[in-house]
């Protein structure tokens, strides 16, 4: 038990050590995973414009002027909100754009009745969340070094919320194969998923988590080593970009901690 807490310990003074060097950064390179994805739809419906408003008109029978204004909303909303929220302007407005997007396409590509594209769309809105917990001006006291009174709880109930709904996302990696590695990987990752959700040990979880995702994603989702002509790479890098996404919201969890709704907080108070 004490060799256990020693290497926790240890594993602790690591990430500390590593978010304290890589401050600067950190914080950018989460907003630029995290609208990875957004970008990468953005600029596919830029690219194959003729395709996107074909497919929509097709699939809804809508007609060309409403599968034009879809992709047009897809196409401004997504390129100008993740502008926006890596110039770091008016970032609740581009979280809401940014959301509603993800609300409308999980409607328009039928995407609420697929249970694993509906769960990483809510860890995608998730990782929103962080991004707008972050964007807000902490509260403070009238006096300097006086702690504040719940000033700050919208920021730490959107760390929580966004917190719970990444979840949503490793749920999907769990796979029931008879495979020593594959169930290490579910067992290991549940883990790390449960303690980033409470809040307990929340840096050093989400760092290994950012780990363990990224060696997943670049392991199950090298959609660049499949031609171009087969449908398969597309879903490959879509699965990608959102996985990355992910990954930004758990880098913005690394940068931020866990804020006042979670066990590492109400520790400090014992």
């Amino acid at each position: 038990m004490v060799i256990q807490q020693e290497v926790v310990s240890r594993a602790e003074e690591i990430a500390d050590q590593v978010i304290r060097n890589g401050k600067h950064v950190l914080p950018t390179l989460a907003r630029l995973c995290l609208i990875a994805t957004f970008l990468e739809d953005g600029l596919r419906m830029w690219f194959q414009w003729t395709e996107q408003r074909e497919y929509m008109d097709m699939s809804w029978n809508c007609g060309k002027f409403l599968a034009t204004l879809f992709v047009l909303i897809n196409l401004i909303g997504q390129l100008g909100g993740c502008v926006m929220v890596i110039a770091r302007w008016r970032v609740s407005i581009a979280c809401g754009a940014l959301f509603f997007i993800v609300v409308l396409q999980t409607f328009a590509y039928s995407i609420l009745w697929d249970l694993q594209f509906l769960f990483r769309n809510l860890a995608l809105i998730g990782a929103l969340l962080l991004v707008l917990a972050e964007s807000r001006v902490e509260g403070r006291s009238l006096f300097a070094g006086v702690p504040t009174l719940g000033e700050n709880k919208p920021k730490n109930l959107l760390q929580l919320a966004g917190r719970v709904l990444l979840a949503f996302m490793f749920i999907t990696l769990i796979r029931f194969e008879v495979s020593f590695l594959q169930i290490l990987q579910d067992i290991l990752g549940s883990i790390l998923m449960v303690l980033v959700t409470i809040g307990y040990k929340t840096k050093l979880s989400a760092l290994l988590l950012v780990l363990l995702l990224s060696a997943l994603n670049l392991y199950h989702n090298a959609w660049w080593t499949i031609p171009d002509y087969k449908p398969l790479r597309d879903f490959l890098k879509y699965d990608f970009f959102q996985t990355l996404s992910v990954i930004g919201g758990l880098l913005m969890i690394v940068s931020l901690g866990p804020g006042g709704v979670s066990m590492d907080e109400h520790k400090k108070k014992w």
